[in-house]
């Protein structure tokens, strides 16, 4: 009986100037904390839990609330966001890095990147510490931005905040909303974790294990991504 040969896996390599980070799901495993209080939510205003779920990875809270709850006033939306977000802060049981998350990060120090979530100053700060990973200098965060992802606002600023222009960047997101954003922002994304697989990104990376980053004589980044 012969054996089915197992597939070769295959490389995508990009040079670029700088990189773009989202938090959650891509350095960061937050999912235990954002199902606890999402579905605690979820409760309150009698949605459907799987619904739900499919809905709240990639944007911030009160863009979530705008597509769960269509007709409800967007002053309401802000104002139970901020209760929840302050529910999350307090929250890290459970928040892990993604594996590799703490190699990749240690290869970009001294190298342009920024991290570019839709997560508070506050909420970024309790999970990149809680993950104890590096906090990039340069951050875009909720309070950075006035419109949340699948809107590029964020990693255009995030590019800008680097002085490169966005096509010389590259963005690891793990989100429909995420690479939906980096794409209209034209930026090449290489999505992370089971989530982005399905998300026809430039790029998949299985997890962070699969990122190689150097240096070029010249400056830019070349990133491997073997998948």
């Amino acid at each position: 009986m012969t054996s089915t040969p197992m597939p070769k896996p295959t490389s995508t390599e990009f040079r670029v100037r700088g990189l773009l980070l989202d938090m959650d799901g891509t350095l960061v495993n937050s999912d235990a904390v954002v199902e606890r209080c999402w579905l605690r939510w979820a409760d309150k205003h009698g949605l459907d839990h799987d619904h739900v779920m499919s809905i709240v990875h990639g944007r911030q809270g009160y863009a979530t609330m705008a597509v769960l709850l269509p007709d409800r006033p967007m002053a309401e939306n802000l104002a139970e966001n901020a209760v929840l977000q302050a529910e999350e802060t307090a929250d890290t049981d459970g928040v892990v890095p993604v594996p590799g998350a703490p190699a990749f990060l240690a290869a970009l120090q001294g190298r342009p990147h920024a991290l570019v979530t839709s997560a508070s100053e506050a909420l970024a700060t309790a999970r990149m510490d809680a993950a104890e990973l590096p906090m990039p200098r340069v951050r875009i965060t909720a309070e950075s931005v006035s419109a949340s992802k699948p809107d590029p606002e964020g990693f255009l600023k995030g590019a800008a905040e680097l002085g490169f222009p966005p096509e010389d960047c590259l963005v690891f997101e793990d989100s429909e909303a995420g690479i939906a954003a980096g794409r209209a922002a034209g930026v090449r994304v290489v999505g992370v974790g089971p989530r982005a697989a399905a998300l026809a990104p430039d790029a998949h990376a299985p997890s962070l294990e699969a990122v190689r980053v150097e240096a070029a004589p010249d400056g830019t980044l070349i990133v491997t991504v073997t998948a």
